[in-house]
């Protein structure tokens, strides 16, 4: 049975969320997943594939999405992986596709990662969990956004099962 490291990189806990949807659903897809922040992640042994979720901050890359990547590079260069980012709070088209650009530009600079699934999903925003700088008075007013298109997510991981050895 293909074993599964759903690694999330957050600082809300948005994209932890969806790693912990993500993990549940490979499970029922017979696929043995477990979901984990990669700062936690030491060691990639014993894993046959890797879902990395990667918080969209600003268009920009949660960092340590990029030091995990860099990290255990030898080990992902031997396996399946997949890139799901969380990132627009504003729903149009356009906040997706500027998300995606930004995705593929951090993902560029890994150029020897090739995914075999790429996603974009909405994002959350809970004004009263952010910090500084994040709080800002133009991020407060615009009050709770939960974009997660969870069917969208689960369709995304049943094509992400077959890809990844159920």
């Amino acid at each position: 049975m293909a074993k599964v490291l759903v690694a999330h990189a957050s600082k809300y806990g948005s994209t932890g969320e969806v790693a912990e949807a993500i993990a549940t659903r490979l499970r029922e897809r017979g696929l043995d997943a477990v979901a984990q922040p990669v700062d936690s992640v030491t060691d990639l042994q014993g894993y046959s594939a890797v879902v990395l979720g990667v918080a969209l901050y600003f268009f920009m890359w949660h960092g340590s999405a990029h030091t995990f990547l860099k990290r255990h590079r030898r080990a992902l260069e031997q396996m399946p992986v997949a890139v799901y980012g969380m990132g627009p709070i504003e729903d149009a088209p356009e906040h997706y596709t500027g998300a995606r650009e930004h995705l593929d530009k951090g993902l560029a600079k890994h150029e020897w990662l090739a995914p075999v699934s790429v996603a974009v999903f909405g994002g959350r925003l809970t004004p009263e969990r952010l910090r500084f700088p994040d709080n800002n008075a133009a991020i407060r007013r615009m009050g709770q956004i939960d974009l997660r298109d969870w069917d969208a997510i689960a369709r995304w991981t049943d094509d992400l099962a077959e890809k990844l050895g159920s």
